[in-house]
């Protein structure tokens, strides 16, 4: 199982990714910007989802597809 970013690069726990599209964030009003970077992501179980934190919010988890490694 390899967890890949929309550019195809792998991703490991740890790293950190930024974002490629503004997001909004279900059952909050935030809403994230492109360029905003999450850093020490944490893999799931699902190779397409890696959990993180980001600057407003806790425990977040995004799909791959929306996400480039730095």
């Amino acid at each position: 199982m390899a967890t890949k970013d929309s550019n195809g690069n792998e991703l490991t726990s740890g790293d950190s990714v930024q974002l490629i599209k503004d997001l909004k964030v279900k059952g909050t009003s935030v809403t994230l910007k492109r360029g905003t970077v999450a850093k020490n992501i944490r893999l799931t179980d699902d190779e397409e989802e890696v959990e993180c934190n980001v600057d407003k919010v806790k425990g977040l988890v995004l799909k791959t597809c929306f996400l480039k490694k730095i």
